[in-house]
């Protein structure tokens, strides 16, 4: 039986609102300032098969790279079909994850015996262990350096307790974890009582004409794309030097290919990226650039079709466990590689980039831990000004409030101001970056992961790049991957990049 329009609308309007529920319940049931303030954290919902059939408005980089994990649990499942409501956990990023501070949990949601989805929520944990207090070292090579490692496995209270006390602050990560699984509990409730309203099976029509929806969207605005191939090229800022990357886009036939196995060769750094991560920017990229066709887009599996990624196995963009068992670090893949890897497809789209980085800043101790990501500038649209001081890109996070900084960690915020004049010249200027300058209260180890610190983000069609980022230690400089001790007095200064302008300037 085929979904009218108007049923259609109401059970995408009926997914999204569960969506954002899950979200709200997770938020308000969590403890750390990473989830409750910058909103670090996401929520989807999944069919029987594992597709993505709706989002909420959260992480971008989370939210592409989710179905992995669903996917991970789906195959373990096995016999415990059966077993109805019982979460599991995940965070391994060979197998199902993204980087180790991001904690998946998945719910398998039952209406009788049927399978009929899954429930998952994602959020970065301010600390899973390892050898630097928020577990995001600068210099990692391998992935046990970066936390502790959790398999996809049933989820109980007694393994919350074990790898809570395996972490750096136990009774937060207690409470962070149990948010997650509460969220999932309340996407499953929602999904099984759509199940129990139109029969299992019916649901499962329905949510298959959902996807077939969001696909038929997705095909219609990729025909408002530049069409034929397009390439860009750029690079990382490694610890040992620039890391080139490259992409070809081919646009056509209402498909986009995204072709990026001419990458380097995983490497002895943090920057490797799984593929899951690699596909989740691409994805996101396409999708930005298609909204300007359906600025409501839909982000589920549908749109998902008309986009094929193309990685090499063991390149840095589709990391591997080597023959000898080692797993390369890849806590820096998921926040900065992700940003280049989505930079690189909208610049062969010909727009104008934004800052390009994250911005991460992890601070603390033994006791305590303190991560944020930080605003800068966005790229101008062929038609506006890029917005200052914003998240862009992969990250969609809120900044965190002074006040909650001040009252959690030992830290005073010296200086939080728009970096004026960093954006790029244009007919369209870029957005400007921010400065935010943190002065320690108590010795601290700091951990920065940042890039566009050497090149600032191009601008398109004749407009200039935005000015590139700076880190600097009592006004010293410190390189774009640093780990140091900050002693109590000291300050750390970020100012993050303006983005790329669109168009000459001299048209303005």
């Amino acid at each position: 039986m085929s979904t009218d329009a108007i049923e259609l609308q109401l059970l995408v309007g009926a997914l999204r609102a569960a969506c954002e529920e899950m979200g709200a319940v997770l938020v308000r049931s969590a403890h750390s300032p990473n989830i409750t303030e910058r909103r670090d954290c996401s929520t989807a919902l999944f069919d029987a098969e594992g597709r993505m059939v709706a989002q909420a408005a959260h992480i971008p980089v989370h939210l592409g790279a989710m179905p992995a994990s669903v996917a991970a649990v789906r195959d373990r499942l096995g016999d415990a079909h059966g077993d109805a409501g019982r979460s599991w956990i995940l965070n391994d990023p060979y197998a199902g994850g993204s980087h180790l501070p991001d904690i998946t949990v998945v719910t398998p949601v039952h209406a009788g015996d049927a399978l009929v989805g899954f429930a998952a929520s994602r959020a970065h944990h301010a600390d899973v262990g390892g050898r630097t207090p928020g577990s995001m070292p600068a210099d990692s090579t391998t992935l046990e350096e970066e936390g502790v490692v959790i398999a996809p496995q049933p989820l109980s209270p007694e393994l919350i307790d074990e790898l809570a006390g395996r972490m750096r602050a136990p009774a937060q990560r207690r409470a962070d974890l149990r948010a997650q699984q509460a969220a999932c509990e309340a996407g499953a409730a929602r999904l099984a009582a759509l199940a129990d309203a139109h029969g299992p099976a019916v649901l499962a029509t329905r949510l298959a004409d959902v996807l077939a929806y969001g696909e038929r969207r997705m095909a219609a605005a990729i025909e408002a794309l530049p069409a034929g191939e397009h390439v860009a090229r750029d690079a990382l800022e490694g610890r040992e030097g620039p890391i080139p990357l490259a992409v070809r886009v081919h646009v056509g036939d209402l498909r986009v290919v995204v072709d990026l196995s001419d990458a380097p060769d995983q490497g002895a750094h943090n920057l490797n990226c799984p593929r899951a991560v690699t596909e989740s920017a691409c994805l996101f990229a396409i999708r930005a650039a298609a909204s300007r066709q359906d600025p409501d887009l839909p982000a589920d599996d549908g749109t998902r079709r008309r986009v094929e990624v193309r990685t090499r196995p063991g390149s840095l963009l589709d990391a591997r466990p080597a023959p000898d068992g080692t797993r390369p670090a890849v806590v820096a893949g998921n926040v900065e590689t992700s940003s280049r890897v989505a930079d690189l497809v909208l610049a062969a789209l010909g727009r104008a980039l934004g800052q390009g980085t994250m911005n991460n800043v992890t601070l603390g101790d033994e006791d305590r831990t303190m991560y944020e990501t930080i605003s800068g500038g966005q790229g101008a649209l062929p038609d506006a000004d890029g917005p200052d001081a914003v998240h862009v890109a992969m990250s969609n996070t809120r900044n965190t409030p002074v006040e909650a900084l001040e009252t959690t960690f030992p830290v005073r915020v010296v200086r939080y101001e728009v970096r004026r004049g960093s954006g790029g010249a244009g007919t369209h200027r870029g957005g400007d970056g921010v400065v935010r300058e943190l002065r320690a209260t108590a010795d601290l180890e700091l951990q920065l992961l940042t890039e566009r610190r050497a090149v600032g983000p191009p601008g398109a069609a004749g407009g200039s790049a935005g000015a590139p980022g700076r880190n600097l230690v009592d006004g010293e400089p410190v390189p774009a991957k640093a780990g140091l001790r900050l002693r109590a007095g000291q300050v750390v200064r970020i100012e993050t990049p303006g983005g790329g302008g669109h168009g000459a300037p001299q048209a303005r």
